[in-house]
């Protein structure tokens, strides 16, 4: 996750797997990952069998922080906060770009991490440190480009100008599908406090501390709209800020004219990649009635093919899910399906395999606004559908209460514009002929709805994490009052 430079962060993240119990028998250490020869990479990441859950300019704290260390880590982000703000915008730039070379230099072992982690597949590991290079690329340029315009006055002998700084602190709580985040040495070897970008491993009275505490800032979470509701709330309470980042509920739409081979492939990795652990991830593919037999019989081929295991393995393009509970709700999900009338055509099982894996699934016979598709299963399921025309498929689309990604595949310009206008789609993330996931990172992220209303990364998401002032400077030698008014 990252954030405009300039900006000081507390980054909150689950309980690392890497951390646990001390004092463990020596037998009990020579079975963990990182004492394992084909694990040794670990240890050039700084990892050790124990590992300290809080950092703050120094390392301590073990597994999830107390609420001691947890206002210890404000105090300190605070204090760091009055040196990294007297530091001009661009050299605060030229420090991330120094974390991107940081990252290009770690660049196998941070996405071998990610998919040890997570799950993912190793090159979406890998993809996803870059993803987090891209973006310091993107931020260093922002750093010389920040700024508001010099408005004309009414007044003569007066400027207007609309100056932004960086909001402050900001609490970030991070979702576990993209956990990179890797800055301390880069800021110790620049003399900078770490604190500037501190980490604690959270409990529920952590993120509860963020949400209610007026000393952060802005917060930033992602997750589900269950807590997102109630950060919202606590947030509000206190007239804070928050940026959402919650759940999708995506489409994929299928029109009579398009290429299938386009369509298929686009479907396969918009519904399976990352395991379907994705914001963007395909859940409701809408097919024209004259296509969707088709379709649905190439996408089981396709389904077939799929190379599902270690997620290290180059041949592999599906892994596990991130864990026991994921499981289950995936087979909550295919059970109320069945329930409200679905038929299972592909997967729907558990597999056999060591790890938390579940069959990639297909999903055909629901109505379109049966209550489970409706509702975000972070899961391996893709609702599949058939619809006869155009108007009756964007409302389709924008029934969910969920706005983040959304795309139609079609040769139509007339269907293409309605699709982008404003009885077109109501997402954020609104595609023509692509998939629903894999965002550049020079476009605003985010969505509408119940998906929190957050946007990330480019476009001018960076105003979220700003304050912005309007000033109005008089240089003349005379008090001129607005709306020529006389005061006198």
């Amino acid at each position: 996750m990252w954030r405009v430079p300039g900006l000081l962060c507390v980054h909150v993240a689950r309980k690392s797997k890497f951390s646990g119990p001390w004092n463990r028998p020596a037998a009990f250490m020579s079975t963990l990952l990182i004492n394992q020869p084909q694990y040794a990479w670990l240890k050039e990441l700084g990892l050790r069998e124990e590992n300290d859950g809080v950092y703050n300019g120094s390392w301590g704290g073990r597994g999830e922080a107390s609420m001691a260390e947890y206002e210890e880590t404000v105090k300190k982000a605070r204090e760091a906060w009055s040196i990294w703000a007297d530091i001009p915008a661009p050299k605060r730039g030229d420090v991330v770009r120094q974390i991107g070379d940081a990252l290009w230099e770690k660049i196998q072992v941070l996405g071998s991490l990610v998919s040890l982690e997570m799950g993912k597949i190793l090159v979406e590991g890998v993809g996803e440190v870059q993803e987090y290079m891209d973006v310091c690329d993107y931020a260093v340029c922002l750093s010389r480009m920040i700024g508001g315009p010099i408005l004309p006055s009414e007044r003569p002998g007066h400027a207007l100008i609309e100056q932004w700084n960086p909001v402050g602190l900001v609490g970030i709580s991070t979702a576990f599908n993209f956990p990179v985040a890797i800055i301390a040495k880069v800021l110790e070897d620049n003399k900078l406090p770490g604190a500037i970008c501190s980490l604690t491993c959270r409990g529920a009275d952590i993120g509860t501390a963020m949400a209610k505490g007026e000393r952060v800032d802005l917060l930033s979470f992602t997750g589900s709209t269950q807590v997102g509701k109630q950060v919202a709330l606590m947030v509000q309470e206190r007239f804070g800020r928050s940026l959402l980042e919650l759940v999708g509920n995506n489409v994929i739409i299928a029109f009579e004219d398009v290429d299938l081979s386009l369509v298929v492939p686009s479907a396969l990795f918009a519904a399976v990649g990352t395991a379907s652990q994705r914001c963007t991830t395909a859940r409701r593919l809408f097919l024209h009635e004259s296509i969707h037999d088709e379709v649905v019989n190439r996408l089981k081929k396709a389904y077939a093919q799929i190379c599902v295991g270690n997620p290290w393995d180059s041949n592999v393009l599906y892994g596990p899910l991130h864990t026991k509970q994921a499981v289950s709700m995936f087979l909550g999900a295919v059970e109320e399906a069945k329930k409200e009338g679905g038929t299972i055509v592909y997967g729907g099982k558990v597999m056999d395999l060591p790890g938390n894996y579940a069959e990639p699934t297909i999903v055909t016979g629901l109505d379109h606004d049966a209550s489970i598709v409706h509702t975000e299963t972070f899961a391996p399921i893709l609702y599949v559908f058939k619809f006869k025309n155009e108007d009756e498929v964007f409302a389709w689309n924008n029934e969910v209460k969920q706005g983040l990604s959304s795309s139609i595949f079609t040769k139509d310009m007339g269907r293409i514009f309605h699709w982008l206008g404003p009885k077109g789609s109501d997402c954020d993330i609104v595609n023509v002929n692509i998939p629903t996931s894999g965002a550049e990172t020079g476009g605003a992220y985010g969505g509408e709805k119940y998906t929190g209303g957050g946007r990330e990364s480019g476009s001018d998401a960076w105003k979220q994490y700003m304050r912005r002032s309007t000033c109005t400077i008089n240089y003349s030698k005379d008090l001129p009052l607005a709306q020529g008014i006389k005061f006198q």
